[in-house]
């Protein structure tokens, strides 16, 4: 009775865990896009906070200035890795329209890294002097700028 009970339990076992399996094969990187889209959300938020600023749309507030350098800072320094998984690019069986991320961020790794830390030294000259006045923002806004657009025309294609 006892090996009929574990028999059973077993069989049930492996039933789920292929249902699981299967379900995660079907989900594959739709949390991972969605992650990736996250992060680039809460960076396009922040700097929209402090382009207006820059261009005088809002009043210079250096609290809210520091805080959205602060955050963006916080953004770029985050161990994002577990958002990248090979093949989670827009040549990904299902996922058109969905992800404009090129192959290359995969196969250009070195490139990637770079852009990424000039992306975080940009950064943080931005958050050492957001919260000190305008002059700060703006004298530094366009290094972000620049490095956004330096990722994103290497390594993301333009969306339809």
């Amino acid at each position: 009775m006892r090996k009929k009970f574990v028999a059973i339990l077993v069989a049930g076992a492996l039933a789920a865990a292929t249902t699981i399996v299967s379900a995660a094969d079907e989900l594959e990187f739709s949390g991972q896009i969605e992650a990736r889209q996250s992060l680039m959300t809460l960076y396009k938020f922040n700097l929209g906070v402090l382009g207006a600023m820059a261009r005088e749309r809002t009043p210079y507030d250096a609290d809210t200035a520091k805080a959205a350098a602060d955050n963006m800072l916080a953004i770029s320094n985050m161990k994002n890795g577990a958002m990248w998984p090979t093949g989670s690019d827009m040549s990904a069986e299902g996922y058109a329209g969905e992800t404009w991320a090129k192959p290359e961020n995969w196969s250009n790794y070195a490139e990637v890294s770079e852009k990424a830390a000039a992306m975080n030294e940009a950064l943080e000259v931005l958050a050492a002097a957001a919260g000190d006045g305008l002059d700060g923002v703006r004298s530094n806004l366009g290094a972000v700028g620049n490095a956004c657009k330096g990722c994103h025309e290497s390594f993301r294609a333009d969306k339809e």
